[in-house]
């Protein structure tokens, strides 16, 4: 849909949710998802193998299984609330010093968790430091230099591409992670990721935005942040979405993080948890870039119901079929091809109904609610293991909320919102 507003000395207006509202060339395409791809595999590939460290680190400080879901929990409560303020940041300064800043933390992050005595400190250390970390280097902050760079009609492919790339990110840093795990000991192996993680530091060079941070505006802005905000939570579609990825959000954490613990107490070798999170990361290489690609020709919301409505029935069919290396490695497979599949789908629809001015804010309210279910997912776990000794309900509880999901998606509508014409000021 067209912009109607349009300054006296144009003779017609860029959409809203195009490319062409920007003031300098954009970036060159592949320089973009290049980088893009590579800053979210590290930082995600990363942060996907934390399940890893359930056990070696309860079992040699003596801690419960729900003090660490805790500190990871907060991590996901942490990301949420941080990512909206470094959105608003984000969409004003650019991407370039906010992933500077994010590298550091996320550093200084993974050699808290590496040295903290207690599990104050790791709380800290692995949920607020790395929290925050995660809020300026993963998707809201990657997407919204896509939603900037990338014209309309590549969006959708862009960020399932992307989202993709963070997906092999997984397949490829989980068994790292295990492998450095066995060999080094889990405290040096987290200080040689707080080295590794400073790559994304060296990536953020070729997503630095011309005008940004140059006393330039980037980009045309009609609209304050407060009144992107006022929009956004009065928007029907924009509500559900949230709605919808709370349980996105409880549904990947609690697996990814529980998983290990899960196949240990079913007498399951060590080794079939890191091949299968390393199989849900491979497969949602496939899953995340088919949801992109589908993203281009048909509806988005349906997309996301089907994506939902399928999440639960493969976990009923994982619970029902005796359990095994291969029955673990099949729901694995059948479960990465919906994992992150849901982000480029979400994020596009959000950029398509209120434009990119404030995309990573935006997105950063809606990963919010991700982030809370996450924290529900994680830290419910550890807490209902403790008091039962086993997750059977919360494994009931991820089949009931993707049946909700995909029911709340259903009348999500992919329009963009119609604003009355503003005065030239503030166009310019």
């Amino acid at each position: 849909m067209t912009n109607p507003r349009r300054a006296p000395s144009a003779p017609s207006a860029a959409p809203a949710n195009d490319t062409t509202h920007l003031t300098h060339a954009p970036l060159p395409m592949v320089q973009v998802l290049v980088c893009a791809s590579l800053v979210v595999a590290l930082s995600m590939g990363i942060r996907h193998g934390f399940g890893l460290w359930l056990l070696p680190i309860t079992q040699e400080r003596d801690w419960s299984r729900e003090a660490f879901s805790l500190a990871i929990a907060v991590q996901n409560i942490a990301w949420g609330v941080f990512g909206i303020f470094v959105g608003m940041l984000a969409d004003r300064w650019g991407a370039f010093r906010i992933l500077l800043a994010g590298t550091l933390i996320y550093a200084l992050g993974l050699a808290g968790m590496a040295l903290a005595p207690t599990t104050g400190w790791f709380i800290v250390s692995a949920g607020i430091l790395i929290g925050a970390a995660q809020s300026g280097t993963t998707y809201a902050i990657i997407y919204g230099v896509l939603g900037r760079q990338i014209p309309l009609h590549r969006r959708s492919w862009a960020m399932g591409a992307t989202a993709a790339a963070g997906s092999f990110g997984q397949f490829l840093m989980v068994p790292v992670e295990g492998s450095l795990i066995a060999q080094l000991g889990w405290s040096n192996a987290l200080l040689v990721l707080a080295v590794l993680v400073l790559l994304i530091a060296v990536l953020a060079f070729g997503l630095r935005e011309p005008g940004f941070g140059k006393g330039q505006a980037a980009m045309v802005r009609t609209q304050t942040v407060v009144q992107a905000l006022r929009e956004a939570g009065k928007h029907r579609s924009f509500l559900l979405l949230t709605a919808g990825y709370f349980v996105c959000g409880f549904q990947v954490m609690f697996i990814g993080v529980h998983m290990p613990g899960y196949l240990k107490d079913f007498g399951i070798a060590p080794q079939v948890a890191s091949y299968s999170l390393a199989l849900v990361g491979l497969f949602n290489v496939f899953g995340t870039y088919v949801a992109g690609h589908l993203g281009q020709k048909l509806p988005k919301q349906y997309l996301l119901s089907g994506i939902y409505g399928l999440r639960s029935v493969f976990t009923l069919a994982f619970l029902l079929a005796p359990l095994s290396p291969w029955s673990v490695y099949i729901f694995s497979a059948a479960i990465g091809l919906l994992w992150l599949s849901t982000v480029p789908l979400t994020n596009a629809i959000v950029a398509h109904i209120f434009g990119v001015q404030h995309l990573s804010m935006l997105g950063g309210i809606v990963f919010f609610s991700h982030q809370i279910g996450s924290f529900a997912g994680i830290w419910l776990g550890g807490y209902l293991y403790d008091i039962s000794g086993n997750y059977n309900v919360v494994w009931y509880l991820i089949i009931a909320l993707g049946v909700f999901a995909a029911l709340v998606n259903l009348p999500v509508r992919e329009t963009a919102v119609e604003r009355p014409a503003a005065p030239a000021s503030a166009a310019a």
